[in-house]
Formats: C-alpha cells, structure tokens, sequence
C-alpha cells in the first residue's frame, strides 16, 4: 500500500470490523486529542508559520493565485461554472549570492552557475541527514489508523468523512503496523470488480486484511510496506520513499521494553519538500538552474485523456503507466485539468462503482471547493522559483506548459526529491562553506 496528498493523523489502532468509524480495541469510538509532538520546538519552521521570510501560510486557491510569473494564469470553467486556478511559479532572480569554497571539489564545475547549483544541493542534503523525521511534524496533530479487519467500503467513508486521503494500516491480532492505505488500493479493489463483475457482493465483503489477496487476483505487483524510526534522519526516510516508490511513509516507533510497535504519524514528499524551502532558503535560492537544463520531469510517452473520457478510462491510463495523476487536454493538446488517483476515491462512495463509467469533467465537478488548483512552469522556469511556490502553496506535482499552455511535461514530488538527493551525491564527502 502507498501514495500523494496530506494524511489526516490518531485513533489507537484496533477498529471493530464493520465499525463505520474508527474503533478502539474496546469497542467504542474514539479520536485522539491534538498531542504535542515535541516538548521543546526546534528553532526551524515546519509549516512557514514561524518563518519571517516566508510569511503567512497561504489561503486555499479559490481563484488565479498572485504569484509573480513570467508566464499568463490560465483558467478553465468545470461543470457549474467554477474556475479552476492555475500557477505557475516564479522565475525571478534573487541578489545575494555567496562566498564560493576553492576547495569544494577537485572536479570543479565548469562555471560559478554549476558551483552554486552544487553547493545549494549539497547544502540542502547535510541539512537532511542532521535534521530527523520527527522534526518535520506539526507541533499538534491527529493521526487515524483503521483496524486490518475494517471493511474496506467503511474504510472509504471514514477517508471521505474526514478529508484525508490515505491512512495507517494496524494488525490487532499481532500489534504491529500493516502498511498504509491509499488511492492505489481502491483503484485495485476497482481493477478486481471490473475483471470479476459477477463478484460484486463480495467486493462490498472485503476488509483491509484482504488487500494483500487482491493484488495477486488482479496481479499486481505488492508494494514493499515500509517505515522508519521517527529519530532516524530524514535523509534516510527520503532515501526509503525513492527506493521504494512511495509518496508518503509512517514513522512508526517501537517500545523497548515491550517490543510493541506504535505509529507516531505519516510524512509525505510534500511536507518534506515544504520542509526544506521553508528552512533552507539559503541553498534553494542558489538553484538557479532551469528546468530544461537538469532534465526535470517526465516529457515523452505522457498519458492524457479528454473532459469526455470515463473514469475509468484514466483508472487504466494509470494502472498501465504506474502513475498518479492524468493531465486532461483538448484537441489542441492545451490543458484544461488533471484527474489524479484521489479523485476516484469519491466515486466510488457507497459502493456505487457504477460511476466509474461517467466522464472525467463529471468526476471533477465533485472536487470540494477549497481544491487548490493546479500548478503549471515552463521549461525555463528555475528551480529555485519552484521551491518558493512549494514554500508558499501546496503542491503535489506541476504540469509543464507552452506559453500557449499545450502540454509539454509533468513534474513529480518525486522528481525533484530524486534530483536533490542524487544529483552530484558522490562529491559530499567535500567540505561545505
């Protein structure tokens, strides 16, 4: 189990099966109260809150956010006439620029663009590996985890109840963490109703601890279940989510004199990100490289669908190019939205999977209405500017665009994690100024 987008976080594991809320072992529905996750802050930021030179975290986008671009906002009226925002992030240039270190390394950069570029990569992957997992946590925050034996149709009420996307997974039988459900589980527990359709009072059967059988009924391939120490440096979680492929990990912690495992909270590639462009503004604003020239980003074979297209015509799109998100163009090849993997998650509310077969401009117009929109660049955009978008906004991917708008390419939260953790990684034993 894997994937994208905020988690909600904390009942006590162990949910009665056919329980429509979270249970406890008890049997009586409970939340958590908000917990303090450290006792003594750190003097950095997690959420830009406490940040001066970040300023106030953003509203959610209602409409064209003001962000300063090179490019032209682009808007496109849904069903019901809402406009869907789009960003570009920003290309400006920042002044200051720092003392350059002779001795960086002994395969010096062609030109002081290249040392700058290094020297914030490397800036900001010494600031992962002295920085924890449990550092990037909000100082409060509630974590929901559903019980193996819930149903998996309950399941999905709980996610859509209370505006999260995925969830930690917990063995009641043996006390320990089972994995993480996401948007790829319900697009496979889809896969398995449309290839067994006789089956479908049997899908409404089903409970989490079946997930693992309906990846070798449809076969797909298991995802590894992964996590790490919360007091284990972040470097080594952002290592363990590319090696693994997944969006978002748990922290879970386990009691020495027990030995029982306990989940603390799940962080995701956007939290971290927002992590470092919060607190390393003075190594993202030295990348000041463009996106077309460290070859950022996915720009041949893309997967696309029209408003005209079912849902299920993009569920497959996804299966068959182990993706997240489709962009919807028109016929000129311009892009009007993207339908990701959390969008089937409310179309298949109640069961009605019959739904599947509406389009996709259908499936959109249940968005709720805080949806921040989507976040587009261009190639000669920088990736500084996209660091400050992330600081600023919440994003989860950005498509690449023309300045006609037509389709070029997609950015992943993975891309850029990829890119800052590998890029140059074998010249980090130098010594940073």
């Amino acid at each position: 189990m894997d994937e994208g987008a905020p988690t909600s976080s904390a009942t006590a594991p162990g949910a009665e099966p056919g329980a429509s809320s979270v249970q406890t072992a008890s049997g009586g529905p409970t939340t958590s109260p908000d917990i303090s996750t450290n006792s003594n802050p750190p003097q950095y930021s997690v959420d830009g809150r406490t940040d001066a030179a970040a300023g106030p975290e953003p509203k959610p986008l209602t409409a064209v956010a003001a962000i300063p671009t090179e490019q032209s906002h682009i808007s496109t009226n849904l069903n019901q006439n809402r406009d869907l925002p789009f960003v570009a992030p920003s290309s400006y240039l920042r002044p200051h620029l720092p003392a350059q270190n002779s001795t960086m390394s002994s395969r010096k950069p062609t030109s002081l663009l290249d040392r700058e570029q290094m020297l914030g990569l490397r800036g900001i992957r010494q600031f992962l590996k002295v920085r924890t997992s449990y550092d990037v946590l909000p100082l409060s925050c509630r974590l929901i985890v559903f019980d193996s034996e819930l149903l998996i149709r309950k399941s999905l009420n709980i996610l859509l109840q209370n505006g999260i996307v995925s969830a930690p997974v917990w063995d009641s039988k043996t006390s320990t963490f089972a994995g993480l459900l996401t948007s790829t589980d319900y697009i496979n527990v889809i896969q398995y109703y449309w290839q067994n359709p006789d089956h479908v009072d049997q899908v409404d059967e089903f409970r989490l601890s079946s997930l693992r059988e309906i990846e070798k009924a449809i076969n797909v391939e298991p995802l590894e279940t992964v996590s790490v120490h919360p007091s284990r440096p972040l470097y080594e979680a952002c290592r363990s989510m590319l090696k693994t492929r997944a969006r978002r990990i748990p922290l879970v912690d386990k009691d020495d004199e027990t030995g029982r495992e306990t989940v603390i909270s799940v962080i995701t590639q956007y939290r971290i990100l927002k992590f470092i462009a919060v607190n390393n503004e003075q190594y993202t604003t030295l990348l000041k490289k463009p996106v077309r020239e460290i070859g950022l980003g996915t720009y041949s074979n893309l997967a696309t669908a029209t408003m005209s297209s079912t849902v299920l015509d993009a569920i497959h799109l996804m299966v068959e190019h182990n993706i997240s998100a489709v962009p919807i163009i028109d016929k000129e090849n311009r892009v009007l939205n993207v339908f990701e993997a959390v969008d089937v998650i409310p179309c298949i509310k109640g069961g009605a999977y019959e739904e599947l077969s509406n389009s996709i401009g259908e499936a959109l117009s249940k968005r709720a209405d805080d949806f921040p929109g989507i976040y587009t660049c261009g190639v000669d955009d920088r990736l500084d500017s996209i660091f400050d978008t992330i600081r600023k906004s919440r994003v989860h991917r950005l498509i690449v665009i023309d300045d006609e708008t037509r389709l070029k390419g997609m950015i992943s939260l993975s891309d850029i994690l990829k890119y800052v953790l590998l890029t140059g990684e074998e010249d980090d034993g130098m010594e940073l100024k």
